[in-house]
C-alpha cells in the first residue's frame, strides 16, 4: 500500500496542529514519567523503560506479552500517547491502548492496532463499550506508515462526546445519545492501559495470518504522553461540574468544529474499511440505535 495524502487533506491537517482541547484552562496532571504514573501489570521482564522514564517498550514473544496501567483513574479529559508500532512482520499481534472501568458493566474506549504481514498496512480498530455493551468496531487504514516514526493517538472524552484522534485528526466520534436510550460512558471512572499480545485467532485477515515467532520478539514503543483529565476522587459530580478547572465541559467542546468535521469526513471517505453501522447482516437487519442518530 502507498501511504499518501492529497494536498487538500495535508492543508487541513496542518490547520489542526493544536489539539481541540488545549486551551490552557487546566494543568497537565501527568508527570511524563512512566515509572511515576503507571505500574506494570503483566510480565515485567517484557517491559523496558528509558532511564528518564519518558518512553517505554512492550514486548511480545512466545513466552509472554506485556502490559501496564495507570495509577489513577479518570472521568473526562484528554489523553495523548505517542506510539511507534512494530516494524516489519507483525501479523497476529495486537497493541491495545485504551481506557477501561474494569467492571462487569464496563465502559471502555479502545485503540487497537492490528498487525500485518510485511508490506501490508496496519489496521487501526476502535471500539466503544458502554454499560457492558460493545460491538461498535470501526476500522481504518492510516494515511502514513505507523512503524516508521512516532505519531500521537488521543482520546478526548466529556459528557457530550468521545473523540478519537490521530495526530489530532478526528478518526472516530461517539456522541452522547443517552436521551435516545443509547448507553454512553458518563459515570464510571476508567484506568488507562496499554498491552501487547497475541491476537492471531482474529486480528489479521480474520485469523488467517498467524504470529511468526521466528520474526520476534515484537516490540512497540510508547512515550511522551500527556494526561489532562479529571482524576477520580470518588464522586462523579466533581468531574461533571461546570467550572474553569473542568475545561472539558466548556460549551465549545460539546461538538466538533467545522474543520474537524471536514477532517472526519475525509478519514471516513478515503480510509474507512469497516463500520459496524454499515453491517446490517451482523445485527440481523436491526442496526444499533445510534447508527441512525447524528455523529456530531
Amino acid at each position: 500500500m502507498v501511504y499518501c495524502v492529497c494536498n487538500k487533506a495535508t492543508l487541513l491537517i496542518s490547520l489542526l496542529s493544536i489539539s481541540i482541547v488545549r486551551f490552557g484552562l487546566a494543568s497537565v496532571v501527568s508527570t511524563g514519567d512512566f515509572n511515576t504514573d503507571f505500574h506494570i501489570t503483566w510480565s515485567p521482564s517484557h517491559v523496558n523503560t528509558s532511564a528518564d522514564g519518558h518512553s517505554r517498550t512492550l514486548m511480545l514473544d512466545q513466552e509472554s506479552g506485556s502490559s501496564f496501567a495507570s495509577n489513577n483513574m479518570f472521568l473526562f479529559g484528554e489523553i495523548d500517547m505517542r506510539i511507534k508500532l512494530i516494524l516489519g512482520y507483525s501479523a497476529g499481534t495486537v497493541l491495545a491502548y485504551y481506557l477501561t472501568s474494569d467492571r462487569p458493566n464496563r465502559d471502555e474506549i479502545d485503540f487497537e492496532f492490528l498487525g500485518n504481514v510485511t508490506g501490508q498496512p496496519y489496521i487501526l480498530q476502535t471500539n466503544i463499550y458502554a454499560d457492558g455493551s460493545g460491538n461498535r468496531e470501526e476500522r481504518i487504514y492510516l494515511w502514513f506508515d505507523p512503524t516508521k516514526d512516532f505519531h500521537t493517538y488521543s482520546i478526548f472524552w466529556n459528557l457530550y462526546q468521545i473523540v478519537l484522534m490521530v495526530d489530532w485528526v478526528p478518526v472516530r466520534v461517539y456522541r452522547n445519545h443517552a436521551d435516545e436510550g443509547v448507553a454512553f460512558p458518563r459515570w464510571q471512572p476508567m484506568t488507562l492501559k496499554a498491552s501487547l499480545w497475541n491476537g492471531d485467532s482474529w486480528a489479521t485477515r480474520g485469523g488467517e495470518d498467524k504470529v511468526d515467532w521466528s520474526k520476534g520478539p515484537f516490540v512497540a514503543t510508547l512515550g511522551d504522553y500527556k494526561i489532562d483529565a479529571c482524576v477520580w476522587k470518588g464522586n462523579p459530580r466533581f468531574c461533571r461540574a461546570g467550572s474553569n478547572s473542568n475545561w472539558w465541559n466548556k460549551p465549545r467542546l460539546r461538538s466538533l468544529t467545522g474543520r474537524q468535521r471536514r477532517l472526519l469526513k475525509w478519514v471516513r471517505k478515503y480510509h474507512l474499511i469497516y463500520d459496524y453501522c454499515q453491517d446490517p447482516k451482523r445485527f440481523h437487519g436491526q442496526l444499533p440505535t445510534e447508527c441512525s442518530l447524528p455523529k456530531y
